[in-house]
């Protein structure tokens, strides 16, 4: 009986730990004073877009966590339907934008 003890106290203790490893690790990611400087996530987007809809997903994750990142998608060259749909998967999302990479300097810097 004993044993069943030990196995639960022991299930729990690696449980807690994992717990304390995942605070510290969202706690590297997202530093806890938001402050006045905001957060920009760049994906560059080449030709049709074919993996911009996985990279986008990647990065809300990072927003829903942080909240206060903003989301660019720097054209580097998108073909129209890359545009298209560049847009059509931006649209939902305030804050997250679409701009030529050749003015994304000029976006981030104000």
């Amino acid at each position: 009986m004993a044993w069943i003890f030990e196995a639960v106290l022991a299930f729990f203790a690696a449980l807690g730990l994992f717990s304390l490893g995942w605070l510290l690790y969202g706690r590297l990611l997202f530093p806890a004073g938001r402050g006045n400087t905001p957060l920009y996530a760049v994906i560059a987007a080449q030709g049709d877009g074919e993996t911009l809809e996985q990279d986008l997903r990647r990065l809300l994750w990072l927003r829903e966590g942080r909240g206060a990142v903003a989301i660019v998608v720097a054209d580097a060259g998108l073909t129209p339907q890359g545009r298209s749909l560049a847009q059509r998967l931006l649209a939902p999302y305030p804050g997250a934008v679409l701009c030529p990479a050749a003015r994304l300097g000029e976006y981030l810097g104000g």
